[in-house]
């Protein structure tokens, strides 16, 4: 009688009913949770059960009926996800898969896609949008008032505990952590304004309040004005985490708080003294920078910097589900969002799609010319030499894995990244091919020390693929390991977040 978890109904929620099996003496009371065409789960005093509901009869108001019943997943969450980018991938599934699909306005911030056979037809699903925090949007999901939580930021460990304790599962998994897209924090200056870049470290020292003219930046004297938007969105929340407090500071108390980005862009490029942080591609009139370390690397925000992560500020967008049972069209959704076509609407949508995109080794002159201006008694000429020769002939794809601070975990977008190569192999994307995983490291300790640990993460890698892959590799793809430690450095050593960048494992595929 038991079966999988499954899908919250909000119209039935904490409404009470008694489930009797159909044979047997079994009887069951409790609060409806969810019901999702066939399961109905509940709430009992001895904790949650799903039912198979052709096999009981049920009493009670809340009883659904399953030959009128329509399937709805409840999303809320953060607007960056549910404004524009799910709408969008919501009426690109509907064309794909030949649905009819409509748009209901309820209210500031919420709204329901209905998907139906034909125009006419009854709905077959509905997708019924909150769009409010990161934070609420986890606040629904643990108290069954939402299915899917929006995010813009990786949940935090006590986040994801009290998932587990709600009985949500691992968040933390990657089917259960969905990545749609990526985005980035960047910062913007009014196009009057002669800068290019600014200097990470700058950027918290400004925004944590121990910078406020100009001058000290090495521009004119003048004040500086700060911009963000809404400190308990996720992307000021992850900015704040990952800049401002790993510079042991907290967010000055001058910033001006504005309600959207597009808010944010417009104050700070009528204003030459201002400096604000916005997501990517949202920077209206204003002007992006570059960010910079203290040996003078640069790392602007575009589509490749951010599907490699090369760029500092990347932020990978969202879906967190429970573990539970979904309806069919639901499940059809999100496979959907892993297809080609997904990720085309997702760029045309104006965000970074997690497609793989090769990058020749006669595209990366630059990275490549700093290595040989670095190099020295530890990393030498012939060991860069050595390098190329080794990757000549192949391909960088944007895929790139990295490893959480401090950990050999990999994070939340380079366990997704094993997820995606471990289905481009098994869709025989890479027959006959031979695939090499290069591991690299930042520049601190011996060189040595570090060739070795780069080579430990490679294989850390390998191996995470073949679990992915059910155990093994399929005939014809093969996988290999190389380490070339501290010598093609993406950011500063100098910097955390520098030397982030560096300790990384590239994939590289043969033309």
């Amino acid at each position: 009688m038991l079966a999988a978890l499954s899908l919250c109904a909000g119209a039935l929620a904490a409404q009470e009913v008694t489930v009797s099996a159909r044979e047997g003496a079994m009887t069951v009371s409790g609060r409806v949770l969810g019901f999702d065409g066939r399961y109905l789960r509940l709430g009992t005093e001895s904790g949650e059960v799903t039912l198979d509901y052709a096999a009981v009869t049920c009493e009670g108001e809340a009883c659904p009926d399953p030959e009128t019943f329509v399937p709805e997943l409840r999303l809320s969450g953060a607007p960056r996800l549910g404004e524009v980018l799910l709408p969008a991938l919501i009426e690109g599934f509907a064309f794909a898969e030949g649905y009819a699909v409509s748009r209901d306005e309820e209210g500031p911030g919420r709204f329901t896609y209905v998907l139906s056979e034909t125009p006419e037809g009854p709905p077959v699903q509905r997708f019924s949008f909150r769009l409010t925090t990161t934070d609420e949007g986890l606040e629904d999901l643990l108290t069954e008032k939402a299915d899917v939580l929006l995010a813009v930021r990786e949940l935090r460990a006590d986040e994801q505990e009290a998932a587990q304790v709600a009985g949500l599962g691992d968040l933390g998994a990657p089917e259960q952590a969905r990545i749609v897209a990526l985005d980035g924090l960047v910062p913007i200056v009014s196009p009057g304004r002669e800068r290019e870049a600014i200097d990470l470290t700058d950027l918290a020292r400004v925004f944590g309040g121990e910078i406020d003219d100009w001058s000290d930046l090495g521009d004119a004297p003048g004040p500086v004005r700060l911009h963000l938007g809404d400190p308990m969105g996720g992307e000021m929340q992850g900015f704040a985490e990952r800049v401002v407090r790993a510079a042991g500071l907290e967010l000055s108390a001058d910033i001006v708080v504005h309600p959207s980005p597009r808010s944010v862009a417009a104050a700070v490029a009528a204003d030459p003294a201002a400096l604000g942080i916005v997501p990517y591609q949202s920077y209206g009139n204003a002007r992006p920078l570059a960010v910079s370390g203290r040996c003078g690397r640069q790392a602007e925000a575009d589509l490749l910097s951010l599907k490699t992560e090369d760029y500092p500020l990347t932020l990978p967008l969202f879906l967190y589900l429970p573990r539970r049972r979904l309806p069919d069209v639901t499940t059809e959704f999100l496979a959907w969002l892993r297809t080609e076509r997904a990720q085309f609407v997702v760029r045309r949508a104006g965000f970074v799609d997690l497609g793989a995109e090769p990058i020749g080794i006669d595209a990366q002159g630059q990275r490549l010319a700093a290595a040989i201006l670095e190099a020295g008694e530890e990393v030498s000429l012939g060991t860069l030499q050595a390098m190329v020769r080794r990757l000549a002939g192949r391909d960088r794809l944007s895929t790139t894995f990295r490893f959480e601070e401090g950990e050999t975990r990999l994070d939340a977008q380079s366990r997704s990244n094993v997820y995606q190569l471990a289905r481009g192999i098994r869709d025989g994307r890479h027959d006959g091919k031979v695939l090499l995983l290069a591991g690299f490291s930042d520049g601190r300790g011996p060189a040595l020390a570090n060739r070795a640990l780069a080579a430990a993460r490679a294989e850390a890698v390998q191996q995470e693929l073949v679990t992915a892959l059910g155990g093994s590799l399929p005939e014809g793809v093969r996988v290999r390991t190389v380490a070339f430690g501290e010598a093609l450095p993406m950011g500063c050593d100098d910097t955390g977040w520098g030397r982030q960048i560096n300790r990384r494992v590239e994939l590289w595929v043969e033309r």
